[in-house]
């Protein structure tokens, strides 16, 4: 019987995604640094808020946040659990109207503002478009959530992150997947005086050959993909319907499983 484990692209055991909130003016010096450094993040915009004091504007998004993803904060940051179901769900659906329109791609990710949700919140995302949503804290792991919409970082950028950091480069065996997502706002950077935490630990993680980074959305389409195939009683055939093109690892063999497509393994 063929021992068969699921991987990240290019048959890699390890990948990186940040999260970052609020569309502050702070961002713009973040996406260059983790630009510098092949790192992808996803960005969690108020779209009632921009231009806003300090925050970024409308006419920005697109270019600046191009090549990461933008995702819901909601229409202007209530603490949802005390609002009316019904206006939770029109500050999730007008957001994303508004940041689609600027985007031009479906907004279907959402942070929490204030870390405020409940179950039946939880319950009715996935009819809002919403595949996944952050919570707050810190987890201090590096598996793959059991529950997307209830998704904890491994950390926040101020909770030890250069130690987890290492931790997360340290690892050897293949057998598991590991994922290491870190989440905070930009403009901390400037009230704590500490850019140089997140260049360095973009300087250590980052445009290594062995792990993938990727935004939020990118990582749950592919997990929901690997989770899809359909494999052959015997192993020795897989299918994938879904269009992404996923790789497993057949007998410490890396394969690549074309969307669409069935793979002799």
């Amino acid at each position: 019987m063929k021992k068969i484990y699921f991987c990240f692209p290019g048959g890699r055991f390890k990948a990186l995604t940040m999260s970052y909130d609020d569309g502050k003016k702070q961002d713009r010096k973040l996406v260059e640094i983790f630009n510098k450094y092949g790192i992808k993040a996803t960005f969690n915009i108020n779209a009632g808020l921009l231009g806003k004091d300090d925050r970024i504007t409308a006419e920005e998004i697109a270019n600046l946040y191009q090549g990461h993803e933008v995702a819901t904060h909601t229409f202007n940051h209530p603490t949802i659990a005390r609002c009316p179901h019904d206006q939770v769900v029109q500050q999730i659906i007008e957001d994303r109207k508004i940041l689609e329109d600027i985007v031009g791609y479906p907004v279907r990710g959402l942070a929490y503002p204030n870390g405020s949700y409940s179950p039946d919140i939880k319950s009715f995302l996935p009819y809002c478009g919403i595949e996944y949503a952050r919570i707050v804290g810190n987890s201090n792991d590096f598996s793959i959530p059991v529950d997307f919409y209830e998704w904890k970082a491994t950390c926040h950028h101020n909770y030890n992150l250069l130690k987890l950091a290492e931790q997360f480069l340290s690892f050897t065996k293949k057998q598991y997947l590991y994922l290491m997502y870190v989440w905070g706002h930009s403009y901390e950077f400037d009230n704590d005086n500490n850019w140089d935490l997140i260049e360095e630990f973009c300087r250590m993680v980052g445009n290594q050959p062995d792990i993938w980074y990727a935004t939020n959305i990118e990582i749950v389409d592919y997990i929901k993909a690997l989770q899809n195939l359909k494999f052959s009683a015997n192993g020795d055939f897989v299918y994938n319907p879904s269009s992404i093109d996923v790789w497993i690892s057949v007998d410490d063999k890396i394969v690549k499983v074309d969307g669409g497509k069935i793979t002799k393994l």
